[in-house]
């Protein structure tokens, strides 16, 4: 379990706000000693958003593929089923250990309530193990389905799948980050932070993908979008 001092330092490496000095431990796999972090950070996010691949991602307006992954509690969820019953909120997220994912579950969490009242669910799904996912499910008391996509099956099946390269994958360790135990596999892989906005008949209605991990979708558009009556 990373430190407080850990997480303050990862999301001030993210926010690109300067590091102060520190030492990694012996145990650590550090990244090469005239390396600068947080160039090889902001060029590997560069890299992804040049790539265009977001754009490539499902977007607005076509159909939603449709998908059956497990629960924090090991129960199997079907998108489509759960379609049945009203429009889905349906958000990609890159892990427990990302700030700016909890900071984006929180903030829906705080307004389930308003979405349940309109007929929406929210379901968030990330790359996790099953054990990683409850993990992120109990420390932010979500209320919400949060499901496992080992191997990132579906998250492919989106569009959103891009490989951490191997110059940040060292850094991510050197803050406790160990992807290959997170996600159950040694691929390094992870999906763009997606959110979509999906219709009872599977089309989708609102959609935000970002190379960017700091930007998403704010509550707030969501719960405009169903007052609005769109689904």
């Amino acid at each position: 379990m990373r430190s407080r001092s850990a997480v303050l330092l990862l999301t001030t490496l993210l926010a690109g706000a300067p590091l102060p000095a520190q030492t990694p431990a012996s145990a650590q796999t550090p990244a090469p000693a005239t390396a600068d972090p947080k160039a090889i950070m902001a060029k590997a996010q560069d890299d992804l958003i040049k790539s265009g691949q977001a754009e490539r991602a499902v977007r607005q307006g076509q159909k939603a593929p449709d998908f059956v992954l497990p629960d924090a509690q090991g129960r199997p969820r079907r998108l489509s089923e759960l379609l049945k019953k009203g429009p889905v909120i349906l958000t990609f997220y890159r892990g427990g250990w990302c700030p700016f994912c909890n900071l984006q579950l929180k903030s829906y969490q705080a307004h389930i309530a308003e979405f349940r009242a309109r007929g929406a669910e929210l379901v968030a799904v990330s790359p996790q193990t099953p054990d990683a996912t409850v993990s992120t499910a109990e420390k932010a008391a979500l209320t919400f389905p949060v499901l496992s996509d080992v191997g990132n099956q579906v998250a492919r099946r989106y569009g959103l799948v891009f490989k951490v390269s191997d110059e940040v994958v060292p850094i991510y360790k050197q803050f406790g980050i160990d992807l290959e135990k997170t996600n159950g596999d040694a691929s390094h892989e992870l999906p763009m932070p997606g959110t979509y906005l999906i219709g009872r008949d599977g089309t989708v209605l609102l959609s935000q993908v970002e190379a960017d991990y700091t930007k998403r979708m704010p509550a707030e558009t969501l719960l405009a979008a169903l007052k609005q009556g769109q689904p």
